[in-house]
């Protein structure tokens, strides 16, 4: 190769580079906010595939545009092209490179996967920027007491929140309040179908299977309200099994469980149930929801 072809393949090489990187770092912001420690970490992964996706596409997009523009054969020409035999050494770059990208995709992924945590006991306290973002206590068995464990009761369609279950504070409801910069262990528990506890700004999703306790675990780290959906479809209603999650100061739950232990337990409204009694007169075939949820509290 000439010197001017190999400088003219390094700059292109380093704008593509550049390119990738910006595209990287714009590819989730159009996500909702990151709400819990996890959600930068999925969002880092997801800029690294990106940044990678994107150099490689580039790459072979630029290389396709000049041979099409610069090395098309003359027009009437519908001669061989020349003779050439394979070439070890670039047969073993093309196939170690691919290679070595799988694995590296590979175990950042784990490494990712490892330092959430989100299954089971948390061993590691989330590292580099997640941990930036919110201050956890060095001592990780401190952590672990200081953990908020709740109960969530999933059925044809509603959510149900229990908090204190065998303790002096038995509270429930149908909004999910969660302390800021906690980290909050949930036992999932399913009545009837394959649900799906799924909260877009906290970039975590867990199947709640029947017949299975699940424990699951992350930390918000945002304050704000968010949106519990069903990620599996789980039967004719549910688009409405949805809840809100309110993220607030340890001092602002704390007094919100205080305040919703006195009131009352009544049936929550449900818009499953509420549907359902509305078209029943149609004598429409479907699952009849379960009964509204007995709460303490419903938004």
């Amino acid at each position: 190769m000439k010197l001017r072809t190999i400088l003219i393949l390094a700059v292109a090489a380093i704008a593509i580079a550049f390119i990738s990187l910006w595209m990287g770092q714009a590819a989730y912001t159009w996500f909702p906010p990151q709400a819990s420690a996890e959600s930068i970490l999925v969002d880092n992964l997801f800029s690294f595939l990106v940044t990678l996706g994107t150099f490689i596409f580039l790459g072979v997009f630029s290389t396709l545009t000049y041979s099409i523009l610069f090395q098309r054969a003359e027009k009437y020409d519908y001669s061989d092209g020349p003779h050439i035999e394979g070439n070890v050494n670039l047969e073993i770059i093309w196939t170690a490179i691919p290679f070595a990208l799988v694995i590296w995709i590979a175990a950042y992924s784990y490494q990712i996967y490892d330092q959430m945590s989100i299954l089971g006991p948390m061993e590691h306290v989330h590292m580099t920027a997640a941990a930036d973002a919110a201050p956890m206590e060095q001592d990780k068995t401190a952590f672990r007491e200081n953990a908020v464990h709740i109960d969530v009761f999933a059925r044809q369609w509603s959510w149900e929140f229990v908090y204190g279950k065998g303790t002096n504070i038995d509270v429930s409801s149908t909004e999910l309040h969660l302390p800021n910069n906690r980290r909050i262990e949930l036992t999932l528990h399913s009545e009837d179908v394959l649900h799906g506890f799924y909260v877009p700004a906290f970039r975590v999703k867990q199947d709640v299977i029947p017949g299975r306790d699940i424990n699951f675990e992350f930390t918000p780290i945002r304050e704000g309200k968010y949106r519990l959906r069903d990620s599996e479809y789980s039967g004719t209603y549910f688009a409405s099994m949805q809840a809100d999650v309110v993220v607030e100061s340890p001092e602002a739950f704390h007094q919100w469980l205080t305040d919703a232990a006195k009131q009352p337990a009544i049936a929550a409204y449900n818009p499953a149930s509420d549907e359902y009694n509305k078209r029943s007169r149609n004598q429409w075939q479907t699952v009849v929801p379960a009964a509204p949820p007995v709460v303490n509290y419903s938004n």
